[in-house]
């Protein structure tokens, strides 16, 4: 589309000197940080303190202004961005799950434990960085003012690996498996009623394509007799595992809405160090009876290590596929992990591939494609419960918001010497 279209007509002033985008009353930091920004007029109207609004507004309107057609966002680096991150996300699920047998396999079962180092060093790694950015001062306010929200979020993640790892010694592997499809239910039924997102045909269409592979797979388990046969108590597992899809579910939807509203590493930071008190506490609670009939040797040291660095890279990528995407798409894409896992499988464990598997895997992939059929060149980056011109959003890495202000400065919709968004 023509730079000079009438339908983005938008006059540019430039102030005499830089005007520092304003801070509410609350302190909130969210929607922008450290961003030198000018004074714009854009359709008419001139603004000073809200001259970011502004500029987002430009660059959306232009960005959605643009004739596309059906297959437009397909050919987006978003889209095979969000791919790629699903397809990793999903290694790292198959990979802490391949650790985590083998540490079964010297009946070394300590769930809570060894979770417990993937809080440790997201605290380790985040939390001195927030500080950095922040300050003890606005920090200890953040603490003060929303630190309630943010050890509810890491109350559900960490009930939600408890539950779900507990339902795999009651129930088999088919029944668990089966329950994770109710995670994706709780977080449509959940982002439409409380995120106010409006899914069109195509996107449940999508959505349904996907669990059909899923369900393709599971058959293929079933034929095969690898669905780990009769468990323990199978009613006791189902519910456990139900338990933890909705927990899953619930902490997807409150993490995409955390992740659009503030910095990347300081609800990292948060969901670390909360994660740590909660985790710590069950694990000294429930897992106490575990430790003396485990076994401890550098074997089993190697895979904590390995199960911790594959849960960290998960946890750190994950507020990146909820900006750029959905907590949907994210669940979505989760459903190929068992096919990584089969993979991984005939390696490690010797298992053998059933024609089927890829056959589920490329529905997975045609039910993404799918999901994002005929939308916008936004996609799932602009998210509805932010307001106008996601004017209660952070301008951050794979945001709409940043996708605007880059845009309009790109085009010469706003003349600003720097841009600058918050991870």
């Amino acid at each position: 589309m023509s730079e000079n279209n009438n339908d983005n007509n938008a006059t540019i002033h430039t102030a005499a000197e830089p005007v520092m985008a304003k801070t509410d009353g609350t302190g909130d930091y969210g929607t922008t940080a450290h961003a030198t920004t000018t004074r714009i007029s854009v359709e008419g109207h001139t603004t000073d303190s809200d001259s970011e609004s502004a500029a987002v507004a430009a660059g959306l309107k232009h960005l959605e202004s643009q004739e596309i057609k059906w297959y437009s966002y397909l050919l987006t680096v978003d889209f095979w961005a969000i791919i790629a991150l699903g397809q990793i996300l999903a290694l790292c699920i198959t990979g802490s799950n391949t650790f985590t047998s083998f540490l079964s396999s010297v009946n070394t079962i300590i769930p809570a434990f060894q979770t417990l180092f993937n809080y440790a060093l997201l605290t380790i790694v985040y939390l001195p960085y927030t500080i950095y950015k922040h300050g003890w001062a606005k920090y200890r306010s953040i603490l003060w003012r929303d630190g309630w929200k943010y050890f509810i979020l890491s109350f559900f993640d960490v009930q939600g690996n408890y539950f779900t790892v507990l339902a795999y010694e009651y129930t088999n592997i088919l029944s668990a498996q089966l329950l994770n499809f109710w995670a994706i239910v709780c977080v449509v039924i959940l982002s439409f009623f409380l995120l106010k997102v409006r899914y069109r045909p195509v996107q449940i269409a999508g959505i349904l394509i996907c669990c059909g592979g899923m369900g393709v797979l599971l058959a293929s388990d079933h034929i095969n007799g690898t669905n780990g046969g009769n468990g323990k108590d199978m009613i006791k597992g189902d519910l456990f595992g139900l338990l933890g899809a909705t927990l899953y579910g619930i902490t997807n939807v409150y993490e995409e809405w955390f992740v659009s509203k503030r910095p990347m590493y300081e609800v990292l930071s948060f969901l670390g160090i909360f994660g740590v008190c909660i985790n710590g506490v069950q694990a000294a609670i429930f897992d106490r009876s575990s430790f003396a009939g485990a076994t401890w040797n550098g074997d089993v040291a190697g895979w904590l290590v390995g199960y911790t660095f594959c849960l960290f890279i998960f946890y750190s990528l994950v507020p990146l596929i909820l900006r750029m995407g959905s907590a949907a798409i994210f669940d979505v894409n989760l459903l190929t992990a068992n096919f990584w896992g089969v993979i991984i499988g005939t390696r490690v464990f010797g298992y053998s591939i059933h024609w089927m598997y890829p056959i589920a895997f490329v529905l997975i992939i045609f039910g993404m494609v799918v999901y994002f059929l005929a939308g916008t060149i936004l996609g799932d980056s602009k998210k509805p419960w932010l307001g106008d011109n996601q004017k209660d959003g952070v301008a951050g890495l794979g945001t709409a918001k940043l996708k605007a202000l880059n845009e309009a400065r790109r085009k010469g919709l706003a003349r600003e010497e720097e841009v600058a968004g918050e991870a």
